[in-house]
């Protein structure tokens, strides 16, 4: 298991009517692009779907010092 700090999250809501090739496609996109990961998917009664995805946290994501 990791720590609960290695890990930084960003919430994705696609809307109703997206079709799962195209929801696939976004993801793969963030996934090359960022280095995020799937993390959860739900899949909501109205079609909407709710994304997070994650990717591990490293030095050059965090803010500068302040001086």
């Amino acid at each position: 298991m990791s720590a609960p700090g290695e890990y930084e999250y960003a919430p994705l809501r696609i809307p109703a009517g997206t079709s799962r090739s195209a929801a696939a496609q976004l993801m793969s996109m963030q996934s090359d692009t960022g280095g995020w990961e799937l993390a959860r998917l739900q899949l909501h009664a109205d079609g909407t779907r709710k994304v997070i995805m994650r990717r591990r946290m490293r030095l050059s994501y965090l803010p500068r010092p302040m001086v």
